[in-house]
């Protein structure tokens, strides 16, 4: 069973302390040398907390022995009192050889049954003298204790298996070559040529999810770099043999930017024809860190787009802080554009910015005739959405753009 309170992540160290704390005013209370929470391991017993006015103390966290040394095994399985004023006056103790290692003079002891059933391990006192004034009102404030630390364990529990369960998800979908990559064409706004692609990751496996909960899944254990680059490899692997110069917009965080793990991945392609959209709809801690990891990229060739402008202040900020050579308008912004005048003032403002800063504005997101007569009425220079095309698999994509090409 794992121990929650010392892998269980965040928030982890201030619960042990919380533990800690607890334990020893239990223990000043029922005037006591040493109180401990243990925990059953296989045939041993490991003390996960540990609260000693002793010094050195007999036990530390971390330390271990077998069950069949002491007291827990025995007081769970009946064979001995939870309540023992005084080891001296329970001859079966003589038998315990931590009666006499210790030694012990005094004992209080109860299970910690967690929601399931199982015994996690044990709540303790002792000290090393007698105290023959431990009661059963002691033992009931322990029992309460204990119950208190078991609600605790169980909601740890809950969350380091919630966490490996995570784990197998992301891992299984790595091992699998996930995320299978499809395209959507980018047209040029006045011309209605594909000038460019956007790779888009589907996930063929359950549980059926969106992508963004599949990736932001695989941050939250890790693993979001490795998966980032998996659909980055499965993009380019399906435009290896495709004929033709558009350009190839990748979706990518700054996290995987930082890394440095996209280096090499795109060595395959022009560079010239490389986007790197920039997804990460929060903020970044760390841009010069970010733009210095892109400057050598972007002197190679590659561009830099800053995904959903218009969504929030996060791809704002990115905007200010990263001078994108691509500023895609949010779906959110471009939708009913044609008939909503605020949204028309706000994707002009930013129309405009691009114009003075020497951006190229892509409108994502187009879904119908009217709304892409009222962004190439703004001059917006490329376009994409379900009106002019829907993602596709490479075969469909190779079949489009062959249908483009003049007859001869």
């Amino acid at each position: 069973m794992s121990d929650a309170w010392l892998d269980g992540g965040p928030g982890a160290a201030a619960i042990g302390r919380n533990v800690d704390r607890m334990l020893d005013a239990v223990r000043r209370h029922l005037d006591m040398d040493v109180a401990f929470v243990s925990e059953f391991n296989g045939r041993d017993r490991v003390f996960r907390h540990v609260a000693s006015r002793l010094d050195p103390a007999p036990i530390r966290p971390g330390d271990s022995s077998p069950l069949e040394e002491g007291y827990c095994m025995r007081v769970v399985e009946g064979q001995i009192p939870q309540l023992i004023p005084d080891t001296g006056a329970v001859p079966l103790l003589e038998h315990i050889p931590e009666t006499a290692l210790v030694p012990i003079g005094a004992h209080l002891s109860v299970p910690i049954q967690l929601r399931d059933g199982r015994v996690y391990g044990t709540f303790c006192c002792f000290s090393l003298a007698a105290n023959l004034s431990l009661s059963q009102r002691d033992l009931h404030m322990m029992r309460a204790f204990a119950d208190l630390l078991a609600y605790q364990i169980d909601g740890d529990l809950d969350a380091v298996q919630a966490h490996e369960e995570k784990v197998a998800r992301i891992t299984a979908v790595l091992e699998m070559g996930q995320p299978h990559v499809v395209y959507q064409p980018i047209y040029r706004s006045s011309e209605r040529r594909i000038v460019g692609v956007e790779c888009l990751s589907r996930f063929r496996l359950e549980p059926q999810r969106t992508p963004d909960v599949w990736f932001a899944e695989a941050r939250e254990i890790g693993l979001g770099v490795r998966l980032e680059l998996n659909a980055i490899l499965s993009a380019l692997d399906g435009l290896r043999h495709m004929p033709g110069d558009f350009y190839v917009a990748l979706n990518v965080s700054p996290q995987t930017i930082i890394s440095g793990g996209i280096d090499g991945y795109i060595d395959d392609l022009d560079p010239h024809r490389v986007v790197l959209e920039i997804t990460e709809h929060s903020l970044v801690d760390d841009y010069g860190l970010l733009n210095k990891r892109l400057a050598p990229l972007r002197e190679a060739g590659v561009r830099v787009a800053v995904d959903d402008a218009g969504a929030g202040y996060a791809s704002m900020r990115h905007v200010l802080a990263i001078h994108p050579d691509i500023i895609k308008l949010d779906l959110s912004l471009t939708r009913d554009i044609d008939t909503d005048s605020p949204r028309r003032a706000l994707a002009a403002a930013l129309i405009e910015f691009a114009r003075q800063t020497q951006s190229h504005v892509v409108a994502e997101g187009v879904e119908t005739a009217s709304e892409l007569a009222a962004l190439q009425a703004l001059g917006v220079d490329d376009v994409q959405g379900y009106h002019l095309a829907r993602p596709a698999d490479a075969d469909v994509l190779a079949q489009m753009l062959a249908a483009e090409r003049p007859r001869a």
